[in-house]
């Protein structure tokens, strides 16, 4: 039984009163009433988002990261979460993260999001010294949402960072113009002042930052720093006072207490407030504060003030790095001196006084420094590498391995191929040549080369493996298998060789000898990825699906950082065996590892797809779009990917894409057609329809669309004119439902259904056209027929959750008790399926009584955040909140199903609704 179907009614009252606490901003008594709920259910899927939110809150950033990774990997929908996701990620110093991995991409979200993911991903861009792409999604956040004040100030440290001050004074005019009364504003405009030296505007901005917002943190400290500048320690004690009696765990003001009482000749309150800036700070692990350099300045300081050089180096070192040639170099210098590391002491000290001329202190040191070494005069000497052009064999197998590197495979074949034809001895081009050739499905060429490489250097066992591999592909097993065990036989402990006669007994099902052969090469290497994936191969073509997952998983282990072979296996095969949920968490990993691989991206829009996550899908998609550049049939592939996730207009791009280069690619225009169908440009679409058919009328593709245009444009009959010659044309599945779709508007369905039968007789096989019949049953209302057809499916595919969902629902019609067992049989096989958790939770609402209400709100806000834009879902737990008593965030739900979609089915008892919660 899934965890949904045991939610326990103590875990949701821990749930409800813990969304209170975190409301009223009782953040410490959210979380422990949130991880209560979870001692008791770990997959409640609110419980993990709110945790996540609510230890970020409280400054938990990792834990608040695990909290919300969590919730994806349980299923909810992206947007409930990426913002204070990319926030635990900042502040956890993983800014790169934010910027690379595909589940950050703001393409799909909604705008507010949008628009707080882009200023966020600026933030992470401008941190990394990326100025160009912080502008960008600065940029991208005003095209969201021209009216964001958010957008404007984001720019401004961007600018401070750059010294462009005009440019930044310009962007917190915009945002004063747009959120007069925002203390941010007034900030900001204070640390441009601040930053130019004008001390005096700066306090006057600051302290206007501070009236609008008394709790202003980084108001109050920058001004607390001013004042300390401006020679005024009373105002700016009050000042550390305040940010110390807000936050009592801000560094900063702790450091700025130290200068105070150093200042007032107080070494024993300094050397405390020194010691709590250490203690604050040296408990957070260094790359959470990389891209802080304030707080590794403080703390490598604090430590060098405390006398503790050893452990103010690595604070100072990461400053350095952050920030480049400081004054803090010469402190670090010293560090080095003293722990008697003077060639580090020497390169610091060079890169300093490179930066910054004519520093007499750092001139001393760096003299000090020569002259402990023995070297009374410094002597510099500038190499210059000399780069001699020279059209040889040898040069250009060294160039062609180079470009192979790179990943630039036609030039690279361009290079080894002139180097190899000139000098034949030149084996080690030829032998990347033969691996290119293979790579491109250039068998014969390949075994051509292969056979020169063994002709010239018989005794090579790699030579020969390879051979075997191109005659394997041009189709020659036997030569294949003779090459590969001469192989084996020259040289006994390699490994490749056996390891594809293991595969050509696989490919002639000689599974056992396999094994044997397999389970030996584990035995010499137990990490090899090569062989377990291929014990993988044979454990799936077995029935052995747990063996299979399992030497996957091992093989992704151990596999290097740019392997992703063993990842997308295991995707692949979880989602070929439905298992959704591992699927993701796979997908995960791997967009972690590799997050601009083509195969990594495709996958992962798959798995996002069967979660339900279009817009998770749509961003994976997006990046993969421009990864597969103009290469036809992938982004064929990608644009059905793309409709799939419900973006038209990404899958145009994608097939404009492959139509520049193969204009007459016919799965492209087809597609393309399709597209701009559903973006309502017919005539363009009728067009493209007319030169399918001529180009190609012996197949159905270019009927059917024409049949989908005249349908568009109301003209049944030429509709069903077109269907019925697809279908006599390429008599499949696909064209007769269309036909189906068209006839089941007339007459009752009559004809449609008669057409159906007829083809589900000659194939009873055919579940595509069994379901869409009794789907028509149940949405015309004819319920009793609906549960008689997926009774009869049921029989055939005994665990479809699809089909269980349905019947579900249609029993649920009904008023059929057995509704509630059907809908939780339909959940335990697809526990991440918003519709099927929702089912479930609605169906026990109507039919389950008082005792499952606590079970049945928690369902239902499971389903929500995994399908925020479904008006059903949001209308049913706007239905349960309200009998609940939370009537505002009732309102909330029934109002956002309404703006979801006034069509749905229960729109106007949500507009009923809605009225008597107003």
């Amino acid at each position: 039984m899934t965890s949904h179907a045991v939610t326990d009614s103590k875990a949701s009252r821990f749930y409800e009163d813990a969304l209170g606490r975190f409301e009223k901003r009782d953040i410490p008594g959210a979380i422990i009433q949130l991880k209560n709920a979870l001692q008791i259910d770990r997959n409640m899927l609110p419980v993990q988002v709110l945790l996540g939110k609510a230890l970020l809150a409280n400054g938990e950033a990792a834990a608040s990261e695990v909290a919300l990774l969590e919730a994806l990997r349980l299923g909810v929908n992206r947007a409930e979460v990426v913002v204070p996701l990319a926030q635990s990620f900042i502040a956890q110093g993983k800014q790169k993260m934010v910027l690379e991995q595909p589940q950050f991409n703001p393409a799909g979200l909604p705008q507010d999001t949008q628009v707080q993911l882009l200023v966020l991903r600026a933030a992470a861009a401008s941190d990394t010294g990326d100025i160009r792409a912080a502008m960008r999604n600065i940029e991208d956040a005003r095209v969201a949402d021209p009216r964001s004040a958010d957008a404007w100030l984001a720019e401004v440290p961007v600018r401070i960072r750059e010294r462009k001050f005009r440019e930044a004074h310009d962007a917190v005019a915009r945002a004063l113009a747009l959120a007069p009364n925002a203390a941010e504003v007034y900030y900001q405009k204070a640390a441009i002042l601040h930053v130019q030296g004008n001390l005096n505007g700066a306090l006057a901005a600051y302290t206007q930052a501070l009236q609008m917002n008394p709790k202003h943190m980084e108001a109050r400290v920058a001004r607390a720093g001013l004042l300390v500048d401006m020679g005024k320690p009373a105002d700016a004690a009050k000042d550390v006072a305040e940010a110390q009696r807000l936050s009592p765990r801000e560094p900063r003001a702790a450091y700025l207490k130290a200068l105070l009482a150093e200042k007032e000749g107080n070494a024993k309150a300094a050397t405390a407030a020194l010691q709590e800036v250490t203690a604050l700070i040296d408990p957070v692990p260094l790359e959470f504060i990389r891209y802080r350099p304030q707080l590794m300045m403080l703390n490598g300081l604090a430590h060098y003030g405390l006398n503790e050089r050893e452990k103010a180096r690595p604070y100072l070192e990461a400053f350095q790095r952050a920030q480049g040639a400081t004054t803090v170099s010469k402190l670090l210098a010293q560090v080095y001196f003293a722990e008697g590391n003077v060639d580090r002491a020497i390169e610091t000290l060079e890169g300093y006084a490179k930066a910054v001329p004519g520093d007499s202190q750092a001139l001393v040191l760096l003299a000090s420094a020569h002259m402990s070494q023995g070297r009374n005069a410094k002597a510099t000497a500038l190499m210059q590498e000399a780069l001699l052009s020279k059209d040889t064999p040898e040069v250009r197998t060294t160039l062609g391995l180079s470009l192979m590197g790179s990943g630039q495979s036609d030039n690279a074949m361009a290079q080894l191929e002139s180097a190899y034809k000139n000098d034949p001895a030149q084996t080690m081009a030829g032998a990347a040549l033969a691996g290119l050739y293979l790579r491109a499905g250039q068998n014969a060429k390949a075994a051509a080369v292969a056979q020169g490489l063994v002709k010239q250097q018989p005794g090579n066992a790699g030579f020969q493996n390879l051979l075997g591999m191109a005659l394997a592909q041009t189709g020659n097993l036997p030569g294949a298998k003779a090459a590969f065990e001469e192989s084996a036989r020259i040289d006994p402990a390699l490994l490749p060789p056996q390891l594809n006669l293991a595969r050509l007994d696989i490919a002639s099902k000689a599974f056992d000898a396999a094994a044997i052969r397999l389970a030996a090469m584990l035995k010499s290497n137990e990490k090899n990825v090569e062989v377990l994936m291929e014990l993988a191969n044979l454990a799936d073509l077995r029935g052995q699906t747990d063996e299979a997952v399992r030497s996957l998983r091992k093989a992704d282990d151990f596999s290097g950082l740019h392997d992703v072979r063993p990842g997308l296996a295991l995707v692949q095969l979880h989602l070929r065996k439905g298992q959704v949920a591992p699927a993701i968490e796979a997908v995960k990993k791997l967009s972690i590892k590799a997050p601009e691989d083509l195969a990594v991206l495709l996958t992962s829009a798959r798995a996002m797809l069967a979660n339900a996550d279009q817009a998770g899908a749509r961003a994976a998609l997006t990046t993969a779009t421009r990864v597969a550049e103009f290469n036809a049939s992938r982004q064929v592939e990608i644009a059905l990917l793309q409709l799939s996730a419900n973006n038209p207009a990404g899958a145009a791009y994608s097939l404009d894409k492959a139509l520049s280069t193969a204009p007459a690619h016919l799965p492209a225009q087809a597609l393309k057609a399709e597209v701009l169908l559903r973006q309502g440009d017919v005539a363009k679409a009728d067009q493209l329809a007319r030169q399918i058919v001529a180009q190609a009328p012996k197949r159905a593709v270019g009927y059917s669309l024409q049949g989908d245009i005249a349908l568009a444009r109301g003209q049944n009959a030429a509709a069903i004119d077109a269907y019925r010659r697809a279908h006599q044309t390429e008599p499949s599945s696909d064209t007769l439902l269309r036909l189906f779709g068209v006839l089941s508007a007339q007459d009752g369905g009559k004809a449609a259904l008669q057409l159906a039968d007829q083809w589900t007789k000659s194939h009873p096989q055919d579940l595509a056209v069994r379901r869409v019949v009794a789907d028509f049953y149940a949405r015309s209302g004819n319920y009793a027929a609906a549960r008689t057809a997926y009774e009869a499916l049921l029989k055939t595919v005994p665990g479809d959750a699809r089909v269980l969902n349905n019947l579900a629902n249609v029993l649920l019609r009904l008023k059929d008790p057995s509704a509630v067992a059907i809908a939780e049989q339909a959940l335990a096989k697809d526990p991440a399926n918003a519709s099927a958790i929702d089912t479930l939770g609605w169906t026990l609402f109507q039919l389950g009584g008082s005792t499952q209400s606590d079970r049945a709100l928690q369902l239902l806000r499971d389903a929500r955040l995994r399908e925020p834009g479904n008006p059903s879902i949001r209308y049913h737990l706007g239905v349960l909140l309200a009998q609940s008593g939370r009537k505002a965030e009732a309102l909330d739900e029934v109002e956002a199903a309404l703006k979801a979609g006034r069509g749905f089915e229960s729109s106007s008892d949500a507009e009923t609704l809605a009225k008597s919660l107003r």
